[in-house]
């Protein structure tokens, strides 16, 4: 069946794109089933204008060994930098599928993956023929379950070389539910922006402004994208409305840092390791994250 592809925020979980797939070995158990809606979305990056994936298929996998793979039509790439600050994308929607504890899901991409930075359009090779699997999950018998898989781009695209021709994409995922994720967002101030970021930065749309970087160890020092302590997520920081602001969705219930910085977090170093950078971190502050709803952190 095809139906349209639809985008929604994450207060308005409606509408989105169906697939058609089938069950797997054992079938779906008509009398045990439950029913599972699965959207996308991105935690934003900064660096890129586009960041454009192939999606084909959701696998399920059942703790009991059944495996149900969902063949998604979607007719172009999904550019996911159309998908932040709480907009989604719709992968399933009302799918009856098998209930009880899943151990996985994966998304499986194609080949046609691009990135486009500064009006340039990149391939972006991948290292996994699969796709990229998720934590697990439960589809509660008789009940709905709505999750939202988390593309992060930031940690997923590499540049190890600094070679604008060459671009990997290792898809870095995490799967939330959304009965138990809130909001964070906020703003900072012009004053600290122009104390830590360079003097090349002006208020417009495309000037880089630093980013915010949300830990969950809150008695821990804030650290880089490849460290010990790295971030859930990192969110950058952009001009909009004469303010400096940043919004962070999807975020599970619970107490989280937050942390400014503009310092320059590599993923990978020139071998491929994990590159812990020396940054400097400010305004630390500590936040709780409550489920359906938003909090404010101003900096």
């Amino acid at each position: 069946m095809k139906r349209s592809i639809q985008l929604f925020t994450v207060s308005a979980l409606a509408a989105g794109i169906a697939a058609c797939g089938g069950s797997g070995s054992g079938g779906v158990n008509t009398e045990s089933t439950g029913s599972l809606n699965v959207g996308l979305t991105d935690a934003p990056v900064d660096n890129a204008q586009e960041v454009n994936i192939e999606v084909q298929a959701l696998v399920l996998q059942h703790s009991n060994g059944d495996r149900s793979r969902f063949e998604l039509e979607i007719p172009e790439q999904v550019n996911l930098l159309s998908l932040t600050g709480g907009t989604v994308m719709a992968l399933l929607e009302d799918q009856e599928v098998e209930a009880g504890e899943y151990s996985w899901m994966r998304l499986e991409l194609g080949e046609a993956n691009t990135i486009v930075i500064n009006d340039g359009v990149y391939n972006l090779t991948s290292p996994s023929a699969r796709g990229v699997q998720t934590s697990g999950f439960t589809v509660p018998a008789g009940g709905e379950v709505n999750l939202t898989i988390d593309f992060d781009v930031r940690k997923s695209i590499v540049n190890p070389q600094n070679n604008p021709d060459s671009y990997k994409l290792k898809p870095v995922i995490r799967l939330v539910d959304n009965a138990r994720v809130g909001t964070i967002k906020g703003t900072v101030s012009g004053e600290l922006i122009a104390a830590q970021c360079s003097g090349d930065n002006l208020a417009t749309p495309d000037s880089f402004n630093g980013a915010i970087y949300i830990h969950e160890d809150v008695d821990a020092t804030p650290d880089d994208i490849g460290s010990a302590n790295e971030p859930l997520v990192v969110v950058p920081v952009k001009y909009l409305d004469s303010q400096y602001e940043y919004t962070a969705a999807f975020i599970p219930e619970g107490d989280y840092k937050l942390s400014y910085t503009c310092g320059d977090d590599q993923i990978e170093t020139l071998e491929g390791a994990p590159s812990d950078d020396e940054i400097t971190f400010v305004g630390e502050q500590n936040v709780e994250v409550v489920k359906g709803t938003t909090v404010i952190a101003d900096f």
